[in-house]
């Protein structure tokens, strides 16, 4: 609710704007509101919150690995004072204190680093440490990033904040390439039906509302469970089988797991040998590396597609 009144919002702003600046005659007047109106939607978070205008960040709480390595990526890195304890990447992200979870945090430890910006992840669990927070006095951006469309905004939301808006631009071009060649690379092979095993009890598979799935769409797969519109869900191994996917993708231990269940053998991709392992540091956040996790998946789906 809080995300469509504060698109429906921005929608009246582009309009009354545009309107304004052609009943002037004025090109540079609309020029003008069409950047007010890009820099108020940047500023406006997925709850619908609002930072303030002239807010230039230099203590900034991160506790979103994704927005963690962005932070890095756009060269801000040092003005972190807060990460959570699954920041492990870039390296350099290891010496910013970690705070302990990015979900329903500790708001004591993060008021205890005296922040002047707290980036949260836009879920329900997260709107009451976010209400707290903007209640002392420091503002919160929260993020929803499930998805490759997602992590664009978020690029361009930081580096308006952060008044550079020309590395975001290139960070985004940069990722894009990258994604745009694993696709040329696997367009016209074969798309193996796949199953992404994300837990093991109860069996989570990953689905179609995940930037994991797009990214198995670009490394030429199609994800067995696509059509369920969640980033994941709950399934029974009986499903699983009667989907009968071509390969499994699946953590380290969870994929070691799979192979010594007596119950997974009904799975033909199991008794096969096609559980292929993913790097789960990489792949595991809708980052900056998304490129380099596609171009990881393909050389699993597709090995020699890709170097």
């Amino acid at each position: 609710m809080h995300h469509r009144l504060s698109t429906l919002a921005v929608a009246a702003h582009v309009f009354v704007g545009a309107s304004l600046g052609c009943a002037r005659g004025d090109g540079r007047t609309a020029d003008s509101a069409s950047a007010r109106t890009a820099i108020a939607t940047a500023r406006r978070d997925d709850f619908g919150d609002t930072l303030p205008a002239t807010l230039v960040p230099r203590r900034i709480v991160s506790l979103n690995p994704a927005t963690t390595e962005l932070f890095f990526a756009l060269g801000a890195g040092d003005r972190l004072v807060g990460r959570t304890e699954y920041d492990l990447y870039p390296e350099e992200a290891l010496a910013v204190p970690a705070l302990g979870g990015g979900m329903r945090p500790n708001v004591e430890a993060i008021l205890g680093v005296r922040p002047d910006l707290v980036v949260l992840y836009a879920s329900t669990e997260n709107r009451d440490a976010a209400t707290r927070l903007r209640a002392a006095g420091v503002p919160t951006l929260s993020l929803r990033v499930d998805r490759i469309a997602q992590f664009r905004g978020a690029v361009a939301r930081l580096g308006e904040i952060l008044s550079d808006t020309a590395t975001a631009h290139v960070v985004v071009d940069s990722v894009d390439r990258t994604l745009e060649r694993v696709r040329a690379a696997t367009r016209g092979r074969p798309r193996a039906a796949t199953f992404w095993k994300a837990w093991d009890s109860p069996v989570i598979a990953i689905g179609g509302g995940s930037f994991l799935t797009e990214l198995v769409d670009i490394a030429g797969g199609r994800n067995i469970y696509g059509d369920d519109p969640r980033p994941s869900l709950d399934v029974t191994i009986e499903d699983v089988v009667r989907r009968d996917p071509d390969v499994v993708l699946a953590g380290p231990e969870s994929a070691a797991r799979m192979r010594a269940a007596p119950a997974w053998q009904a799975l033909r991709a199991v008794r096969e040998g096609r559980v292929l392992v993913v790097d789960t540091v990489l792949v595991g956040r809708p980052g900056v590396r998304l490129g380099e996790a596609a171009a990881s998946l393909a050389r699993l789906l597709h090995p020699g597609a890709i170097q």
